[in-house]
């Protein structure tokens, strides 16, 4: 019960706070498991403005929701960074815990609670959007007994406001 409350208060707050990018992802998701159904991703991230700034780093709160192809979903909020480099480049990261719902038995990653952890590398275009390579990992951290997780590589569009 109390990681469902604080669930639900970090999705809410994410969703209020004013919005600096919105991410859209595409990308493709291999399981662990050998019998699970490996698929295409569509991902959509917002990014609140961010609570912390110290040179090139810069770190804030964000909402996630990935919708595999076959109808598997997962909805999580949490922190994500990004560290701007020269020429442009950047690295990006998140850690997002949620909520996983599998379409099929196949591709049931052990229990609804999963973390999903993201690193990237990216570009900022001269409009100010960025284009970025990512790769992601959900798994439930080992707290059920099942754990098998999946990995997902996806091209990534990030759009200011």
């Amino acid at each position: 019960m109390k990681f469902t409350l604080a669930f639900v208060t970090l999705m809410a707050s994410a969703i209020q706070a004013p919005a600096q990018e919105w991410v859209l992802g595409l990308g493709y998701a291999d399981f662990s498991n050998v019998k699970s159904e490996d698929q295409g991703m569509l991902d959509l991230e917002v990014h609140a403005i961010p609570f912390y700034e110290r040179g090139r780093f810069q770190a804030g709160w964000a909402g996630a929701v990935s919708v595999h192809f076959n109808g598997d979903f997962f909805i999580g909020a949490g922190m994500s960074g990004m560290l701007a480099l020269k020429g442009g480049w950047f690295l990006e990261g998140s850690v997002m815990p949620g909520y996983y719902h599998p379409s099929t038995p196949l591709n049931d990653l052990g229990s609804d609670f999963e973390i999903r952890s993201l690193m990237g590398v990216g570009y900022t275009l001269k409009s100010g959007d960025r284009l970025s390579l990512a790769f992601t990992h959900k798994s439930n951290g080992g707290t059920s007994s099942v754990n098998p997780g999946v990995n997902a590589v996806e091209v990534r569009l990030r759009k200011q406001f």
